[in-house]
């Protein structure tokens, strides 16, 4: 894919209501934030336009991660305009396996996301005589261990339902390449012959879930500001993934822009057979362009 000029970026944003952006690459990179990112999104607020952080890292709580970004910046950041896989899939089981014992392996900061549903531990999953509703599987760190996961293999086998916030194989961190969640979820895959739901990017439920927010956003203005239904071809996802960000986005119909302030070089960008609406130095770039 060939870099987009500025005039074709302002056209192809034409018509853009809403936004949903990747977290790492786009407004942060190594635990810093991008520069010029954080300026963009106050861009959006003062124009009206919603927004939604869509991220595959869920190793906290929303509340936690609007904190450090306002603390990173400076700004103040609206919990509620986050969506992590680890909050996706705590809604996936309280939609799916309400009232019914889980296993989750994630953080503790994260595990506050399925604050109502019954979560056990892996020695009380273990000792039951039935197994749980649901696996979920996430960023525990190091409760990521092989005697979690061989317990974890049982429930699958027994009849769980097998749940992983996300595939990702690796991430970039201050200590750079850094192995993800996604492997292990891999792994019981072909351990059990059979694929996990996935809750966050590239699944298409988190995308429609953002849509939905935004749709609801905008109806509920007071003032009628609103304007029409939102549809999903009026958002753009700006992701620095050309497979899981811009050509899941694309599938459930948002546009996709690709920036090169994450993963991606420029190089790697003009290679890749994946179609996008534009390609962008980075998400200011973006803001600017719009019309």
């Amino acid at each position: 894919m060939e870099r987009t000029g500025s005039g074709d970026l302002e056209a192809a944003l034409a018509g853009v209501r809403a936004f949903v952006l990747d977290a790492d690459g786009v407004l942060m990179y190594r635990g810093a934030p991008i520069p010029g990112s954080p300026e963009a999104t106050v861009e959006l607020h003062r124009r009206g336009i919603p927004y939604r952080v869509v991220t595959n890292f869920s190793s906290a709580h929303r509340s936690s991660l609007a904190a450090f970004f306002g603390k990173a910046t400076g700004l103040t950041v609206d919990p509620n305009e986050i969506i992590t896989a680890a909050w996706a899939a705590a809604a996936y089981t309280a939609a799916h396996h309400s009232g019914a014992p889980l296993l989750v392996l994630a953080a503790p900061d994260a595990l506050r996301e399925w604050a109502g549903q019954e979560v056990l531990t892996p020695a009380e999953a273990d000792a039951r005589p039935e197994p749980v509703a649901a696996v979920v599987i996430g960023d525990a760190g190091d409760d990521l261990s092989f005697a979690n996961l061989d317990i974890a293999f049982r429930q699958l086998r027994n009849g769980a339902e097998f749940v992983a916030m996300h595939r990702n194989p690796w991430w970039m961190t201050p200590k750079g390449f850094t192995l993800d969640a996604g492997s292990v979820v891999a792994g019981l895959e072909f351990a059990l012959g059979r694929r996990a739901v996935i809750c966050g990017k590239p699944s298409p439920v988190v995308f429609r879930q953002a849509v939905a927010e935004l749709r609801a956003e905008l109806a509920g203005r007071p003032d009628g500001s609103g304007g029409p239904r939102l549809r999903a071809a009026d958002v753009a996802m700006v992701g620095d993934d050309p497979r899981a960000d811009i050509a899941a986005a694309r599938r459930v119909g948002l546009r996709g822009f690709l920036v090169l302030t994450g993963k991606v070089t420029p190089a790697e960008a003009a290679r890749s057979v994946v179609r996008t609406d534009g390609v962008a130095r980075d998400l200011a770039e973006i803001v600017a362009a719009l019309p």
